[in-house]
């Protein structure tokens, strides 16, 4: 598996809500999985090249990451798995963190996202809620390459990738994928990765 590009697929499974229709992302680092899930758990890392992640970052706690709310830490083993669940009571989504050790010092990422909803909205306008998770995640796996490589710039800010144009290529590429898959699961096909 290249490390500078990301795969995508589609699924779905159970969450504690119901049916979701799941977003997987997979990608491989050259890291180590220490470094790997430390970047995916520390705060201040994720702050750096995901979004502000603060509250009781532990089993059972609860958290907050900035514009993308607030979740319930289900499950955490490190350093291989973390589930959050997120929304309300039960949950209409959930994330989760795969990661396992690649060939030679690198690092194999896989995160889901499941979610229950059908659509999301933005700027007014109503989109597929799956297709939605490549303009957030797609930017946020290279800023994560870059974090890792010690060449993320001192001053980027999460929060502002969807309006940075080094960053709308990997916005595109998983927005189309998601399309794709999403398109399929629509039409009754079986999709791949």
């Amino acid at each position: 598996m290249s490390t500078d590009r990301t795969q995508h697929e589609f699924r779905r499974r159970q969450i504690e809500s119901g049916e979701a229709r799941c977003a997987i992302f997979r990608r491989t680092y050259d890291a180590p999985i220490e470094d790997v899930w430390d970047a995916c758990t520390d705060p201040v890392r994720l702050s750096r090249w995901y979004a502000p992640v603060a509250g009781d970052l532990r089993e059972g706690g609860t958290i907050t990451q900035g514009d993308f709310g607030s979740g319930t830490i289900r499950r955490c083993a490190a350093p291989h798995l973390l589930t959050v669940a997120l929304g309300g009571d039960p949950a209409p989504d959930e994330i989760e963190l795969r990661l396992q050790p690649g060939p030679g010092d690198t690092t194999v990422l896989e995160f889901e996202h499941a979610t229950t909803l059908d659509s999301h909205e933005i700027g007014g306008q109503i989109f597929d809620a799956v297709y939605c998770m490549g303009g957030g995640y797609g930017p946020r796996l290279v800023t994560l390459g870059l974090h890792l490589r010690g060449e993320l710039p001192a001053d980027l800010d999460p929060t502002t990738l969807h309006l940075l144009p080094e960053f709308a290529p990997a916005i595109t590429a998983s927005m189309r994928a998601l399309d794709e898959l999403v398109q399929t699961d629509k039409a009754g096909a079986a999709p791949c990765a």
